[in-house]
């Protein structure tokens, strides 16, 4: 069997979207795209330029240059701006205080959304970030919308990121504020999107719950 379908993944930072899309996407045979990735990647690309990350103009200067390229591949994704392999310097703390800036510029979105939907394709794949029910993949097969309470993602984020809880917890607040409240593409649960709280929840439950929702439909048997 082979999953050829679309799991569009949502959610805040802290919720554990990344670990369990790879998951689920491995347990499918599916391809995975974070498309999180990619605004990080365009961060990198303006802070690496000397950009103001909130001079709109000279950004999306920036990112219509930049050539984004990443992998689909669950157990090796991997991303590179112009060709340079750029998956630790993105997760850096430069990078992380930037890229709400960076995302909310509606001509990055359009364009990386573009780019989006053309990797997506035909299906065969699980997309996580926070705008793919509402804007990347609104046909998406599966819609999930993952939360969890604020102290339990500020931990899960601190013992990540080897950082102080009560910083990140100050930080995951402020990215929740920015990306709920931009008026490009805001993070935001998708009407036809099914809830799952992780908080209380172990890994694999958040994996075999997300796979039991998979409709028989987008399996080619």
């Amino acid at each position: 069997m082979a999953f050829g379908g679309v799991v569009a993944l949502d959610g805040p930072s802290g919720t554990g979207k990344s670990t369990v899309a790879t998951r689920v996407a491995r347990e499918l045979d599916a391809r995975y795209l974070d498309t999180g990735a990619m605004y990080r990647a365009a961060t990198w690309a303006v802070l690496r330029a000397g950009v103001d990350p909130t001079d709109e103009a000279a950004v999306v200067a920036v990112v219509d240059r930049a050539r984004i390229e990443i992998g689909t591949d669950p157990g090796a994704p991997a991303v590179s701006v112009d060709g340079i392999p750029v998956d630790r310097p993105i997760r850096g703390p430069e990078v992380t205080a930037a890229v709400s800036a960076v995302s909310a510029i509606p001509a990055v979105r359009r364009r990386l959304v573009a780019q989006q939907q053309d990797i997506i394709g035909s299906g065969g794949i699980v997309v996580e970030g926070r705008d793919i029910g509402t804007v990347v993949a609104p046909e998406a097969d599966l819609k999930i919308y993952l939360t969890a309470a604020a102290a339990v993602r500020a931990h899960r984020r601190s013992r990540q990121d080897k950082q102080d809880v009560h910083a990140v917890s100050a930080d995951l607040d402020r990215r929740d504020t920015f990306d709920s409240s931009r008026a490009a593409s805001p993070l935001r649960q998708a009407e036809d999107a099914v809830l799952v709280d992780t908080s209380t929840l172990s890994l694999d439950e958040v994996v075999e719950r997300v796979l039991s929702l998979v409709p028989d439909a987008s399996v080619r048997r």
